[in-house]
């Protein structure tokens, strides 16, 4: 009987640069490919219809895939850690080959996962693959972890970078065994959001990168934090569902580098740091766990977050994009309608929820987590934290960003605020960078805005020198 073993897929749904699947494929005869769905239904605190139905197209592409070299996608339903035993013992499959996950929920099925193989005997392989450089390869020169982003940047660069490997060729998987139907939105009990998103799969995130890399990267430090323009790669839904690596990433974009003009190489770098980004994040949540729970900085914890009691419907005006300031509104119409927000609109959205309306970064976190298509637990953490201050080098909780001034510097002729918020298409951009100052709407259906930004700052400062002041005496 040949040897049989099985690739779990789990953040990686491609066949090239895939690290286990890689590996599965030099050690088996037989290569049993398996995609476990989850079994909740009708809501999850942490993901929602918008990436569910993006999984799904990436999950169909990823079959059509294995069709074309031979494979066959098996789809199981249920707790991972059973049905990987059921599978490894209706086939015959001797070894059981998967990449990690850097999440600490992954991370505990991994744990039970071991378990089970060493009780049962069946080989166990897990591989790094969703990060270049993993928790504990890049730390300090004491051994410790970076906390600070730039001096972990710096060693981030200075590690030799593996090379990604081509598309699998060939995979043989055994006739005859059971699988459901490729996954539907209805098998949670969900709809379609109607949200606009990217094309799945992996072909597709390699033409975004290719699109990409064919001229934006060498403008993008000039114009990733223009909201009204096509400034970056949108390739982090892909990077979220491993429809691409990020060794891939890295290694053409650095060819693209050493091709360019001083300025164009500076921005092909601005690009790299935020691969370092994501993987400075990663390496914190898997090094500090308690970060999903509690607030990075020990100084914070216990931080109060009072709200504003004289709007108490102030956090679903803030979901609804009806909060009266348009920057604040077009990013989250944007988010509604396409799944997926402009990184400057997340730090501007973000220090609203936080520092004007005073409500607890988790709270955004977990709507962000819901909504989001690229919806990743450390980046979106981090992002939080960094907003409100509380995070692994955060913005200092005095520097709180001026929604108007935010706009007139990266919405300048109210590009943004017009796609995403008709209401205002034919107002002038004086109006859009400034409050009203005659206390009336700035266009007809359009609400007043909902604070007044300069007494929150005050009050936010307030809030925080007394936590500071209580948690040091």
């Amino acid at each position: 009987m040949p040897k049989r073993v099985i690739h779990w897929f789990r953040r990686d749904l491609r066949i090239t640069d895939n690290t286990a699947l890689n590996a599965a494929v030099a050690a088996g005869e037989e290569v049993i490919p398996v995609y476990i769905a989850s079994d909740w239904t009708g809501s999850h605190g942490w993901t929602g219809p918008v990436r569910q139905e993006f999984l799904c197209g990436c999950i169909d592409s990823l079959s059509k895939n294995l069709d074309a070299i031979g494979g066959c996608l098996i789809i199981r339903r249920g707790d991972a850690v059973a049905e990987l035993e059921k599978l490894a013992g209706e086939t015959g499959a001797t070894a059981i080959f998967a990449n990690r996950d850097p999440d600490p929920f992954g991370r505990a099925v991994e744990a039970r996962l071991e378990t089970l193989c060493r009780d049962r005997g069946i080989g166990l392989s897990l591989h790094k693959d969703a990060c270049v450089h993993e928790r504990d390869e890049v730390l300090t020169g004491q051994g410790t972890v970076f906390r600070v982003f730039t001096p972990y940047s710096k060693a981030w660069f200075a590690q030799p970078k593996p090379e990604p490997t081509s598309a699998i060729k060939k995979i043989s998987t055994p006739s005859g065994i059971a699988s459901l139907p490729l996954p539907h939105l209805s098998d949670w009990g969900l709809v379609s959001s109607g949200a606009a998103l990217p094309e799945p799969g992996e072909r597709a995130a390699r033409e975004r990168l290719k699109k990409f890399l064919s001229g934006p990267i060498a403008t993008y430090g000039d114009r990733r934090d223009l909201m009204g323009v096509e400034g970056t790669s949108r390739l982090s839904q892909d990077l979220r569902f491993g429809l691409i690596s990020p060794r891939q990433i890295y290694s053409a974009a650095k060819r693209v580098e050493e091709t360019l003009p001083p300025e164009g190489r500076k921005s092909a770098m601005k690009f790299l740091a935020e691969i370092v980004w994501r993987e400075f994040y990663m390496q914190l949540l898997w090094n500090y766990p308690e970060l999903l729970e509690q607030e990075f900085s020990a100084t914070w914890r216990g931080m109060e977050w009072p709200g504003l009691p004289e709007i108490p419907d102030a956090f679903n005006r803030w979901c609804a994009g009806m909060t009266g300031f348009p920057i604040v509104d077009a990013a989250m119409r944007e988010l509604a309608a396409t799944g997926w927000m402009h990184n400057r609109s997340r730090m501007i959205t973000a220090m609203f929820l936080t520092k004007d309306l005073h409500l607890d970064w988790r709270l955004g976190e977990a709507f962000f987590m819901r909504v989001l298509v690229d919806g990743e637990i450390a980046s979106n953490n981090g992002g939080w934290q960094w907003s409100a201050g509380t995070g692994a080098d955060a913005a200092p909780y005095f520097r709180i960003q001026n929604p108007w001034s935010q706009t007139k510097r990266y919405d300048p002729e109210g590009l943004y605020i017009r796609k995403w918020v008709p209401e205002l298409a034919n107002v002038s951009n004086a109006s859009l960078i400034d409050p009203p100052a005659d206390g009336r709407p700035i266009a007809p259906g359009y609400p007043l805005p909902m604070l007044d930004h300069s007494t929150e700052r005050d009050r936010t400062l307030d809030l925080f020198a007394r936590h500071k002041a209580k948690a040091s005496s």
